[in-house]
């Protein structure tokens, strides 16, 4: 029998309106008075919640991080100084139990005061309210790039091309030359106002955009052009609040900016999701696993299965990615260690595991407040040593190895 290791803990069931508490509280003579009671998520049952466990002097709370309904409950909590956990609906469903024959709040406490749940990392308050602006800043990009996706569309559907000769659709020349052309001015007009290596392909930009636009397809692009200014100007509004919002974390801000491919926005992302304190981690190892970049464990009887990478905080995966994108194209140990692992990994595994070795390194960067030094490993050097002894030998199997020494 498994001994308790909290004497006073409430379970808490949260829903959208209500919360099922059920506190478990151990007497003098070793006997557990149960008691449960339901309130509403309203700010006035909040407090009535927080003096009823202040009442029975609860030593610690436990919840499911399942959907946003917690976070005002822990909040609430967190204000009057009691200890709670936010623990993985995934942890608990794992113990073995009865689990759908008994409520979620009793079930919740049963397995903390056995200390069988371990807490999941919640960031200080100010990170997670500056988180709601980071994510939101996310999804504000997306929405722009789906308006820039729906003016490739409209264009080709009229018939212009000019995607196909512009990088960039969103860019300076490119905007300039479809709003003149919403203007009824000429292309020959347009394509003497365009700069840089744009130049060189001005017959083709000639021929890209020689096709009259109708009055649908103008009035689209017009709804469009609007869209894509506000959402611009939305996400420079954006980062000038969270420059000003971030100036606490400076230091650690410029430090992940010495990471190749780490520019402002992606070290206050990174800081918002992981928080400046590596403490709470442990390790690199239980960060990444935090964030679900690094490989899934799931071996028996001495075979390994799958390793597919575990659900982790989508955010710091989505942003770990973005910068191991943009880290691989520098001359870094990144780049070495992509090129070692594409050839044979693909393209989307090679940048996860890019991914994952920055996320250690900025475990490492926040951890001693160190700027980064790249080692330069040769990593394409390392694939080499490790691989040789496996390559002579399938030489020599096929008797390859007779016929290179001849021809050396």
């Amino acid at each position: 029998m498994l001994e308790p290791v909290v004497k006073r803990c409430v379970g808490l069931d949260v829903h959208k309106m209500v919360v099922v508490a059920t506190a478990l509280v151990e007497q003098q003579d070793g006997s557990i008075k149960e008691e449960t009671k339901q309130f509403g998520t309203f700010r006035k049952h909040r407090r009535q919640m927080v003096r009823w466990l202040k009442g029975l002097d609860v030593e610690l709370a436990v919840m499911e991080s399942t959907g946003i309904y917690w976070k005002s409950i822990f909040a609430s909590l967190e204000a009057a100084g009691i200890t709670a956990y936010v623990v993985n609906a995934r942890d608990v469903k794992k113990v073995p139990g009865r689990k759908t024959d008994v409520s979620d709040s009793k079930w919740l406490a049963d397995l903390v005061r056995v200390g069988l749940l371990s807490p999941s990392f919640i960031p200080p308050r100010d990170l997670r309210e500056l988180r709601l602006i980071t994510r939101y800043r996310m999804k504000v990009k997306g929405m722009l790039s789906a308006h820039s996706n729906r003016l490739h569309k409209c264009l080709d559907d009229a018939g212009i091309r000019l995607g196909g000769v512009v990088s960039d659709i969103r860019g300076v020349s490119a905007r300039y030359i479809i709003r003149g052309l919403l203007e009824g001015k000429k292309p020959q007009e347009l394509v003497a106002h365009v700069h840089g290596r744009l130049r060189e392909k001005i017959p083709d930009l000639l021929a890209s955009i020689d096709e009259p636009l109708s009055e649908r397809h103008k009035w689209l692009l017009r709804s469009i052009d609007r869209q894509i200014t506000a959402l611009e100007q939305e996400i420079m509004d954006i980062d000038d609040y969270l420059a000003e919002q971030m100036i606490a974390y400076n230091k650690q801000i410029e430090l992940l900016q010495t990471i190749p491919g780490v520019d402002f926005i992606a070290a206050v992302m990174l800081l918002v999701e992981i928080g400046p304190e590596m403490e709470c981690f442990g390790n690199a190892h239980r960060l990444a696993s935090w964030a679900g970049m690094c490989p899934g464990n799931n071996e028996s009887a001495g075979k390994k299965k799958s390793g597919r990478t575990r659900k982790g905080n989508a955010t710091v995966r989505k942003v770990l990615c973005e910068i191991a994108n943009a880290a691989v194209k520098t001359n870094s140990q990144f780049k070495g260690q992509y090129k070692g692992l594409v050839i044979r990994r693909g393209h989307k595994r090679a940048t996860v595991a890019v991914g994952h070795k920055v996320l250690r390194v900025v475990y490492a960067l926040l951890k001693s407040l160190k700027p980064y030094m790249d080692p330069a490993i040769d990593y394409s050097q390392l694939v080499v040593k490790r691989n040789a002894p496996r390559w002579l030998s399938a030489l020599k199997k096929y008797g390859y190895l007779p016929e290179l020494a001849k021809a050396a």
